[in-house]
């Protein structure tokens, strides 16, 4: 329980260990259903954030609720952000009134200045770098849907994002197996992606990068993707479209891959840009049970770090 008053601002600042305690008490936290209720009672949690979000924002405010504690909700229409007011300001007074901050940013090195600034836990819900329990309620979903077995191969086809430096953090804490497929110039950062190589060669994963999808779906078990144009990267929308015409989830793309094999997507999602209606909406994708996993994995990080 190493978490203990601690932030969560990166994947790669958790261990294997740490993964799998948070990964077990997620279980039992959606095993037991309303026997975790008041874990957080008489707690607050201020929800700071930058950019709009549905899962995210819902998952945390009703964990929050569902576990006895209150969630305040903050946005740029709801504070002095734009008015002047700096971050370090904002974490000091914001540390005199709420036990945790959870911090849905634009930029992750904002997400590192509240840490420092902030005398209470911080924990990302999403930075241009990182979405860190995203990628643990993804590795929940994979191993509750295919099983804890470190021969499974995951597929991650597209733009080289802040959710693919997460999972590749934590599929090489985990020595899983991550096949990335991303067009060039659209890789996962490069100094995440050195450093996962050094953690899997120690755990006894596998990271590969390819610059089509096909070799990295051919026998995958999870086949995964994400938006082509995230938030703020509206202007690059032409030119990110053209780069990942050949980089779409299809039935066929799905073929290759294992004949068990699961799709998955963090959501929101664009069909008939990097997914198709048809393998989004079929038998084999599990969007939905990913989705509310959040639920579980959050609730279970938030008992671990603000447990009494």
């Amino acid at each position: 329980m190493s978490l203990k008053g601690k932030d969560l601002i990166s994947a790669g600042d958790l261990s294997a260990s740490d993964i799998g305690a948070i990964l077990k008490l997620a279980r039992r936290v959606k095993q037991e259903g309303g026997r975790s209720r008041g874990a957080l009672v008489g707690r607050a949690f201020a929800l700071y954030f930058e950019k709009p979000s549905l899962r995210t924002r819902v998952s945390f405010e009703v964990g929050i609720a569902q576990l006895g504690g209150r969630a305040i909700y903050l946005n740029k229409n709801t504070t002095h952000a734009e008015r002047g007011e700096t971050l370090p300001d904002a974490a000091r007074v914001l540390s005199r009134y709420v036990d945790g901050i959870i911090f849905r940013a634009n930029r992750h090195s904002a997400v590192n200045e509240m840490a420092a600034c902030a005398d209470v836990p911080v924990i990302n819900a999403l930075s241009d770098m990182e979405h860190p329990c995203q990628a643990l309620t993804d590795i929940f979903t994979i191993f509750e849907k295919k099983g804890r077995r470190k021969k499974l191969k995951i597929a991650y086809i597209g733009d080289g994002n802040n959710v693919s430096n997460s999972l590749l953090w934590v599929c090489a804490k985990l020595g899983l197996h991550i096949a990335l497929a991303c067009p060039d110039g659209y890789e996962p950062d490069a100094a995440v992606l050195k450093k996962t190589r050094i953690a899997a060669s120690e755990s006894g994963g596998i990271i590969e990068l390819h610059s089509a999808a096909e070799p990295a779906v051919r026998g995958a078990d999870v086949i995964y993707t994400d938006v082509w144009v995230s938030m703020g990267q509206e202007a690059e929308m032409k030119a990110r479209k053209k780069a990942f015409r050949r980089f779409k989830v299809d039935e066929r793309l799905l073929n290759l891959a294992a004949p068990d094999a699961i799709f998955m997507h963090d959501m929101p999602a664009h069909r008939g840009e990097e997914v198709t209606a048809e393998v989004i909406d079929g038998d084999r994708s599990v969007v939905f049970d990913q989705a509310e996993n959040r639920l579980y994995v959050q609730k279970a990080i938030m008992m671990m770090i603000f447990r009494r």
